[in-house]
C-alpha cells in the first residue's frame, strides 16, 4: 500500500488540493449568497450587469439593466424590449472558483501563482461581461436561436477559454512546466 501512495503522491496531492480549494471557496461563496435576502441580487451579479450596460452603451445601444421586481435577478431591456435576465449563475463566480482550484492544485511559485490567478479572474470577468453583452444583442435579433446561443455556443466560449488558461498555466508557469 505504501508503494502505491509513494507512486501516486503527485496525483493525490493534486486531487486533494483541487477538492480542498474548490470546497472551501464554494462554501464561502454559498455562505455569502445565503446571507442575502431572497429578493436581493448579489454584488458580483450587480457589477456584471452594470458593466454589461456600460459596454453596450459604449456602442450606442439602447440598453437598460435593472433589478426585477421583488426578484433576485437583473432584467435586461434592449431597445425598450425585455430580452433576458442576468441571474446569479451568470456572474461566472463558479467558473472562477473552478479556475482558481485548478491553478492552486498545479501551483508554482507563490508570486507567479497569485499573479496568474489575479490575471485569470480579471480575464474571465471581462470575457463574461462581453459574453453577456453579445448574447443580449444576438438574442434580440435571433430569439429562435436561444438554445444554440445560450446553451451551447456561449458556455463553450467561456469554458473553452478557461481550459486554454489551464493549459497555459500547466505548460508555462506551474511547477510541472518544462
Amino acid at each position: 500500500m505504501r508503494k502505491y501512495l509513494v507512486q501516486f503522491k503527485p496525483f493525490l496531492i493534486f486531487i486533494g488540493t483541487f477538492f480542498a480549494a474548490y470546497i472551501i471557496l464554494t462554501v464561502v461563496y454559498k455562505f455569502y449568497l445565503n446571507s442575502l435576502r431572497p429578493d436581493e441580487v448579489d454584488a458580483v451579479t450587480n457589477w456584471v450587469g452594470h458593466n454589461v450596460e456600460q459596454l453596450l452603451l459604449m456602442f450606442n445601444y439602447d440598453i437598460k439593466i435593472q433589478q426585477g421586481f421583488a426578484s433576485p435577478w437583473l432584467e435586461v431591456w434592449f431597445n425598450n424590449k425585455y430580452g433576458v435576465r442576468i441571474v446569479e449563475g451568470c456572474n461566472a463566480v463558479s467558473v472562477i472558483i473552478l479556475f482558481i482550484s485548478f491553478v492552486l492544485a498545479f501551483s508554482g511559485k507563490l508570486k507567479v501563482t497569485l499573479l496568474y490567478i489575479l490575471f485569470g479572474i480579471v480575464f474571465i470577468y471581462i470575457l463574461n461581461v462581453a459574453r453577456i453583452a453579445l448574447l443580449t444583442v444576438l438574442l434580440f435579433h435571433y430569439p429562435e436561436k436561444s438554445h444554440l446561443l445560450h446553451g451551447v455556443l456561449f458556455p463553450l466560449i467561456i469554458y473553452g477559454s478557461v481550459f486554454i488558461l489551464w493549459v497555459l498555466w500547466v505548460n508555462k508557469f506551474s511547477k510541472y512546466a518544462k
